[in-house]
């Protein structure tokens, strides 16, 4: 009797050691890299990120430093981002949130939508980075498709990002030149990825296993 209640503690015990593991492992995995102004930093850290671009860049043909700097921009990398909240009554009162924007690509429901039923992506998460990526794949595919947007161009193609294909069409960005503000600020940030990113891509691409004997 004791023996058998014995084996049940430590079955309660291993299983709830189990379960703080996968707890644990699952909070990293959502973290944000620390250094998010170096892409090779980023890739280091998160070195499945890597081969998450790789594979957006291999089937939208998006060259990897332009969705990652719209990342930068909409999310600070956090999976969980959210836009604030609105307020009612001379701002007193909080009355949900100013969009339905959320994760990783700050993508909004209705486009989120679209996106998983043209690429019958049915089980895609705006918290996982994987399907995040490929979202801001086809998005930017699309625009490029839509506008004639070039898929290099991180500038044109968040403003896109922002304002809509349809916004854009209609040059509703003209009117915010804050936004046109931010949209160079993240051109200037492809552009400084895009340089880092050739300093360690042959690394990146070896896999980290092979980092391992370095």
């Amino acid at each position: 009797m004791i023996q058998k209640f014995t084996k049940k503690i430590l079955w309660l015990k291993n299983g709830m050691s189990f379960f703080l593991i996968v707890l644990f492992l699952n909070g990293c995995a959502n973290t944000p890299p620390k250094n998010i102004s170096n892409i090779c930093d980023i890739f280091f850290e998160k070195r499945d990120w890597y081969d998450v671009a790789a594979d957006m860049n291999k089937k939208w043909g998006v060259p990897i430093h332009v969705p990652m700097s719209m990342m930068y921009q909409e999310s600070s990398f956090k999976a969980k981002a959210r836009p604030p909240r609105d307020y009612i009554f001379f701002g007193l009162i909080p009355w949900g949130r100013v969009s339905s924007a959320y994760g990783y690509s700050q993508a909004k429901t209705p486009t989120w939508a679209d996106y998983k039923r043209e690429t019958k992506n049915s089980w895609a998460d705006r918290t996982d980075f994987d399907d995040a990526m490929d979202f801001m794949g086809w998005f930017i595919t699309k625009t490029h498709k839509m506008n004639g947007i070039s898929k290099w161009d991180a500038e044109l193609q968040y403003l896109n990002y922002h304002e809509g294909w349809g916004g854009y069409k209609r040059g509703s960005y003209n009117r915010k030149p804050w936004l046109k503000k931010v949209a160079k600020t993240v051109e200037a940030r492809s552009l400084r990825y895009a340089a880092q990113l050739k300093t360690c891509e042959e690394e990146l691409s070896r896999g980290w296993f092979w980092g391992l004997f370095d």
